[in-house]
């Protein structure tokens, strides 16, 4: 019987718990859909500076989604798949700007490509200025992005069961081979969640591209750079904006899940 109750209560204690933490990740989504009127959100979204933003949120993700989605699926499976000197060391700086705070990603970038930085004066030299232009933002999104993504393809790779690899390169196929048509299909529900992880926060990314592209209309000003600009200006804008972000999250989510469940 004290048994019997002690499960209960814990279960209860649970259940609080998890009613709570449903409030608070709730209510402010509540709030931010139902402090602008849903009707009022097309008008507002049609605002010069809103379209803006959404067409450089929408070029510089695709290009930066394209770069590490292309160069961190192999680089991953790499990882993966062998064991070499230093592989701890390379995967710690590969998830080192996850937690790295924004502005010091910034910053890192600036240091790196800006002027005067370790590599800035050589780009110049050659024509190449990144800070403060579009594929500052490009550069900025994967920075912070990419490590979500390759973090989450290491262990999709490493989950593959080594059984089918080794039995692929022992029917006659090359590596390629063997990662095209066996590792990638297995490991294909890992890599779409990793994905998701990335996207979401290459859309939501604020610190490290104020800092390294700067906020000008129309050239490097993103939805949530906008946001931020708009705060005092326009509040019912930053708030379409929000709920469009959300409806956008929350669709990627949603689809990625009816994916793997399918598969």
């Amino acid at each position: 019987m004290a048994a019997a109750a002690r499960r209960g209560g814990f279960g209860l204690l649970a259940g609080v718990c998890l009613l709570l933490a449903l409030a608070f990740f709730t209510i402010p989504l509540i709030a931010l859909v139902t402090e602008v009127p849903l009707r009022d959100v097309p008008n507002l979204l049609r605002d010069p500076m809103v379209k803006d933003a959404l067409k450089v949120t929408a070029r510089t993700n695709l290009i930066a989604n394209l770069l590490f989605v292309g160069i961190g699926t192999p680089a991953a499976y790499l990882i993966a798949t062998r064991r070499f000197p230093g592989r701890a060391l390379v995967v710690t700086l590969v998830e080192l700007p996850i937690v790295l705070p924004p502005a010091v990603a910034g910053i890192a970038l600036l240091a790196a490509f800006g002027a005067g930085g370790l590599l800035g004066d050589d780009l110049k030299g050659r024509g190449i200025f990144l800070p403060f232009t579009e594929w500052a933002v490009v550069f900025a999104v994967t920075f912070v992005a990419a490590p979500f993504y390759l973090r989450q393809a290491i262990a999709a790779f490493e989950s593959v069961d080594r059984t089918y690899t080794d039995a692929a390169r022992t029917l006659g196929a090359g590596p390629a081979r063997t990662f095209w048509r066996v590792a990638l299909p297995l490991a294909a529900s890992g890599l779409l969640a990793g994905w998701v992880l990335a996207f979401a926060r290459g859309v939501g990314e604020f610190g490290a591209t104020i800092v390294f592209a700067g906020a000008v209309q129309g050239v490097t000003q993103t939805l949530t750079l906008t946001i931020y600009a708009e705060l005092d200006a326009n509040f019912d804008a930053a708030l379409a904006i929000g709920v469009l972000l959300v409806v956008l999250s929350a669709f990627v989510l949603l689809a990625s899940k009816a994916v793997t469940w399918r598969r």
